[in-house]
């Protein structure tokens, strides 16, 4: 009997030894292990629109190509319509560590990274071709990179697309209609500025409020891509819709610089790559959606208003001052860049 109690001790004091590692070797064997199979990494990829807009789709193809190329070592989990909080409050828990992944427009993200603010500049890009050509540019991408001293990744322009005008007091033809307009924009100076010199009286707030200032008439109207005007009901509480394509609006895909530090350089590539499709197909989307939107923006009853390139050139000329205000702020280097990329891509 005392050796049976003899041998259950030197079991017993086994297990306990293996349990608390038992020796340096064991040690470093499971640290190999676990950095060669990968730890299960989760990333939760948030935006502010619905579920039925072209950017969650794009999330969703994120979500598609991460898991399948990582075999699962990576999980996605989206979410839409503001369920993480608003652009910019996301944007911060991407630099806490608190979320992985947003992708917000450019005018929250100057208030990280003010030059930014070039996309701001109204009337910028006269095509959706030379927007393509001068966001894949040194310019555009060498701002992606100023990210990183703000604990950011940005892997990718994704697209938002022409903002258009609606209101519910007039049709929208030339710059003596913006008159008094009260119109919603985004927390963006340059946004406010712009729209007071187009006779407006700009309101910022945040994008979950808007359906319901409309609806109150706290403000008159707001400025969104056609995409958005739909998939979020504004022709419910808004009855004019002008094609005034006063900015082109990015989308950025954003990754926490903390989060993306901590990933294997393949699964780093992965990522990357997996934003930059996933972005294509967004932009695809997008593009084929707005065309379709609009035509049902007018089938809701809502009164379109073209804009003539004479009138629009007005709107150009009026912002002008507004543009030279906000250059040293941007920063002139910029600025020019972004400009001259522009006149390249047009000539082209």
């Amino acid at each position: 009997m005392r050796k049976l109690f003899s041998l259950l001790a030197v079991s017993l004091l086994a297990l306990v030894l293996v349990a608390c590692g038992g020796s340096d070797d064991g040690d470093q064997n499971g640290e190999n292990e676990s950095a060669s199979d990968g730890d299960g990494k989760t990333i939760r990829a948030g935006i502010g629109l619905n579920q039925d807009h072209p950017q969650y789709k794009g999330l969703l193809k994120f979500k598609e190509i991460v898991e399948e190329e990582t075999d699962g070592e990576i999980t996605v989990e989206t979410y839409h319509s503001g369920q993480l909080g608003d652009d910019r409050s996301m944007t911060e828990a991407l630099q806490l560590g608190n979320q992985e992944v947003t992708v917000p427009s450019t005018a929250p993200i100057a208030n990280f990274v003010p030059e930014f603010s070039v996309f701001d500049i109204p009337f910028l890009f006269p095509s959706e071709d030379v927007a393509d050509e001068v966001l894949q540019g040194e310019v555009a991408q060498g701002l992606l990179d100023k990210l990183e001293e703000e604990d950011l990744v940005g892997l990718a322009y994704w697209e938002n697309g022409f903002r258009d005008l609606t209101n519910s007091e007039r049709p929208v033809e030339s710059i003596e209609d913006f008159e008094g307009l009260d119109i919603r924009t985004m927390e963006n100076d340059l946004h406010l500025e712009a729209f007071k010199a187009l006779g407006a009286n700009p309101t910022p707030m945040a994008f979950t409020e808007l359906f319901t200032a409309m609806q109150q008439g706290t403000v008159d109207g707001q400025e969104n891509p056609y995409a958005t005007i739909y998939l979020e009901n504004f022709y419910e509480v808004q009855d004019y819709v002008s094609n005034t394509h006063h900015v082109y609006s990015p989308f950025v895909f954003l990754m926490g610089k903390q989060f993306y530090d901590g990933l294997t350089e393949e699964q780093q590539q992965i990522v990357s790559d997996a934003a930059k499709e996933a972005g294509q197909h967004q932009i695809k989307l997008n593009r084929e959606a707005n065309a379709t939107y609009l035509e049902n923006l007018q089938e809701e009853g809502m009164e379109y208003t073209e804009i003539s390139d004479e009138n629009r050139q007005e709107m150009v000329d009026a912002v002008q001052p507004v543009i030279e205000d906000f250059k040293d702020q941007i920063g002139p280097d910029v600025v020019d860049g972004i400009m001259e990329a522009v006149e390249k891509a047009q000539a082209e």
